[in-house]
Parts: structure tokens; sequence; C-alpha cells
């Protein structure tokens, strides 16, 4: 399986830049799209044979610029990782004065736009270019998409996937691509929080965990390397939680 390419959305850090260790680790390219050149330039600087190609994927036409680009250097994509996304909290709110349903509405088409829309995009402009045996479509879901969070805009735009990612894989299975949802808990060392996430917080993330620690980036990055193999090759329309147990309570 070495000597692919994968296409990563937010893989300048992060699960994102984990999981493009894990597939660099094999001899693949790794594609890494975000919005923020000078961050994937410092990621790709470490990785082999990595290309950066920054993009706001929310936006369609640069979009259909990066997918027509990498159409024209690869030609084929063997996997495509969304992981693009994140708290829509920490974007730029309306003013303090906006009347309360606008706020509203501004909070969850930013996290629609954030985390829904980037992967429809991106999927929807590459689908066609996914290896046929052998492509793998992956949508980063969240714990939140289970049970809420204190953002319910968030939660709700991270369950939006699993439904799109379940027609995805009727629509791609019988060209022999597999599409899955892995669904992270809390995971240590990622920019979902902002600069850093009050240590209160952070204890009472890992209290609810059945193991008794934070998740890591690499955790779910070799999930995503797992679900992406030969191995896992009639592992389909799944959503794969990796929270420690946290889903489940204490």
């Amino acid at each position: 399986m070495a000597g692919r390419t994968v296409v990563i959305s937010g893989g300048g850090t992060g699960i994102g830049l984990a999981t493009a260790r894990a597939f660099a680790r094999d001899g693949d390219t790794t594609v890494l799209i975000g919005r923020r050149r000078e961050v994937l330039d410092r990621a790709a600087a470490e990785l082999p044979d990595a290309v950066p190609l920054a993009a706001d994927l929310t936006e369609p036409a640069q979009v259909a610029r990066v997918a027509a680009e990498i159409g024209d250097r690869f030609g084929t994509v063997d996997v495509l990782v969304h992981n693009a996304g994140g708290n829509g909290n920490l974007e730029p709110g309306p003013p303090d004065d906006t009347e309360p349903l606008a706020a509203t509405a501004h909070q969850w088409a930013v996290n629609f736009r954030t985390n829904t829309l980037t992967a429809v995009l991106l999927t929807e402009a590459l689908k066609d270019r996914l290896a046929s045996p052998g492509g793998r479509l992956l949508f980063l879901s969240s714990i939140a998409a289970h049970r809420g969070s204190g953002s319910s805009g968030y939660g709700a735009s991270k369950a939006a996937l699993h439904p799109y990612a379940f027609a995805l894989a009727r629509e791609l299975g019988p060209r022999g691509v597999t599409v899955n949802v892995v669904a992270p808990g809390f995971i240590d060392d990622t920019e979902f929080f902002g600069p850093s996430i009050p240590e209160e917080r952070r204890r009472a993330l890992i209290a609810e965990t059945a193991n008794g620690r934070a998740g890591e980036p690499g955790d779910v990055a070799e999930t995503l390397h797992w679900l992406a193999s030969h191995a896992a090759g009639h592992v389909t329309a799944q959503v794969i939680a990796v929270n420690g147990g946290a889903e489940r309570g204490r």
C-alpha cells in the first residue's frame, strides 16, 4: 500500500499533522491543506514528499483551485482525510449588542461552515478522483456529535457528517471505496480550545475517561491510518469512537 497519495485537510497541526506523519512512515505522499500557509510550510518541511496547499475550504472557488491542482499533479487520490474544522466559538463573533437570535444564527452558521461545509465541498470536488478500487474517505467527527457539548452548534455540525458519510458509503461502495467517520473525545496538543485549556477543565475531561488519560493526536491518527489500510477493506459506513470510554460516562 506504499506510495499512495493522501490528502489531509487541516494537516498542519494536531491530529492532521499526526496523521500525515503516520502515512509518511509508509512512504506515502501527503498533501496538506489549510488556511495558514506558514503553518503548512512548517509541517511539510518535516515530512518527506509533503505538498502544502493553502486554501479556505469554505470558499468554493478555492476548493476548486486546490482540487484542480491535486488532479493535475497526482491524478488519483488514494486517501482523503477531512480534519479541517474546529470550535466555531473561537472564530470572531458578532458585536456584543447583536440581537440574541441573530447571534445564535451567526454561531450556528460559523460552525456549519467550519465543520460541515469544508468537508462537503472538498469531498464533492475530489470524490471522482478517489482510487477505484481501494480509495478511502475519512471524516473527523467528535464525541459532541453523540452527546452534545457546551456549543450545540458545534456538536450538530459534526453530527451532520454522519449521514453524509453513510450516503457516500453506499454511493462509492460499488467502486471499492470505503467511507468512515472517526469521533474523538478530548485530545491534548490541538488548537481546539485555543492557545490553552484551563487546567480545571482539562482534569474534568480526563476524569470522564475509563482509562484516566487524555487522548493524543497519535491515538486518532493511528485509527485513521488503520481505516485506510487494506486490512480495513470491509469496514465502511461506521463511526469509530476514540475517546477513552468518555462517551459512556463515569
